[in-house]
C-alpha cells in the first residue's frame, strides 16, 4: 500500500494491514503492527508508529514502537522516542530522543490494550438523552 505524493495529508489515525511507504504528511498516529512503514524522503510524520519495521528516510516526530527493527537513513531528520530491539542510525541521518529497547514488550502489551478499549468503545452505543424536565 502506498500513501503516495508529496501533496498527501492526513490529520488522524492510520490503520495497515500490508507493508505501506508514506510520501506525504501525516498528522496522527500509524498502527501497522505486522509488516513495515516506511517514511519516503519527502514525507513528515508527526505522531506515533506502531510496525514489524520501520525505515525513515524523511522526517519524523513522535515514538517509533518496532517488533523488528528501526532504521534512521542517512538523510533521516528524527525527534522522538525508541522503542525496539534493533535500531540503527546512518551517517548522515539525525535523531534526537531515547531508545529503549528494555521497554518494548510492557509498551507493545499497553498499547495493543488501549487500541482494544478504543475499537470496543467506538462499537458501543452512545447512552440515551437524557430528556428534560
Amino acid at each position: 500500500m502506498g500513501l503516495h505524493g508529496r501533496t498527501i495529508a492526513i490529520r488522524g489515525n492510520v490503520d495497515c494491514v500490508e507493508d505501506v511507504l508514506i510520501e506525504g504528511r501525516i498528522d496522527g498516529n500509524i498502527w501497522n503492527e505486522h509488516h513495515a512503514v516506511t517514511v519516503g524522503a519527502d514525507a513528515v510524520v508527526k505522531g506515533d508508529i506502531v510496525a514489524r519495521v520501520i525505515t525513515v528516510r524523511g522526517e519524523m516526530d513522535g515514538m517509533m514502537m518496532a517488533t523488528g527493527r528501526v532504521d534512521i537513513m542517512n538523510e533521516a531528520r528524527v525527534t522522538g522516542r525508541v522503542l525496539s530491539q534493533r535500531f540503527m542510525l546512518a551517517d548522515g541521518g539525525t535523531f534526537s530522543g531515547k531508545v529503549e529497547p528494555q521497554h518494548l514488550d510492557t509498551a507493545m502489551t499497553v498499547a495493543r490494550h488501549r487500541r482494544a478499549e478504543a475499537k470496543d468503545g467506538a462499537k458501543a452505543p452512545a447512552a440515551p438523552a437524557t430528556p428534560a424536565r
